[in-house]
């Protein structure tokens, strides 16, 4: 069954999906996020079958995420450390456990905590603007066509109305005054 590419939508989220697109692949982050770095270590925390991690391993070895790096030479065995691309894909993560710590909680609170080293303290996943600190919340925010979006595209009808929408939160008026 082939499946639908989304590697080339002008669309960031759309991009990540075409990467991520099943649960396995974040949960595989995951654990190289845990420290973990070998095949049967990966295989041991999730339960995976060996295949399917296999091909996990292998897409984000493909995408630059992770890379093979000889541990063992007879037999032949790897490791997989997280590139800077790898590293750099924790926020998406943080975001998700942000989601997760709102909606999924029971009341025991959340289940993973995130310690920041540097100041030593619990801190509580977050995204915020990179100009101002303020945290993100949809009522807050538009969305225009950045410098990548295809001009092709740009004056489709269909594409226009979807930039002209007022985010949720948001009334027309509010953005008329900015």
């Amino acid at each position: 069954m082939r499946r639908t590419s989304f590697a080339h939508w002008p669309c960031q989220i759309a991009r990540t999906m075409d990467l991520l697109g099943d649960w396995w692949t974040p949960l595989v982050l995951r654990e190289a996020y845990y420290g973990l770095r070998r095949f049967d270590e990966f295989q041991q925390g999730l339960g995976i079958a060996r295949t399917t991690l296999s091909d996990r391993l292998g897409r984000l070895v493909e995408e630059g995420l992770l890379e093979k790096q000889v541990y063992q030479t007879e037999p032949t065995r790897y490791e997989y450390v997280l590139t800077e691309k790898g590293q750099d894909f924790f926020p998406v993560l943080v975001a998700m456990m942000r989601w997760g710590d709102r909606w999924l909680n029971g009341p025991e609170g959340p289940p993973v905590v995130l310690h920041h080293e540097a100041c030593g303290h619990d801190t509580e996943p977050d995204a915020l603007c990179s100009a101002c600190g303020e945290r993100l919340a949809v009522a807050d925010m538009s969305m225009h066509p950045g410098p990548g979006y295809p001009a092709r595209l740009i004056e489709r009808p269909d594409i226009k109305a979807r930039f002209e929408r007022v985010a949720p939160g948001r009334t027309r008026e509010a953005d008329e005054t900015v």
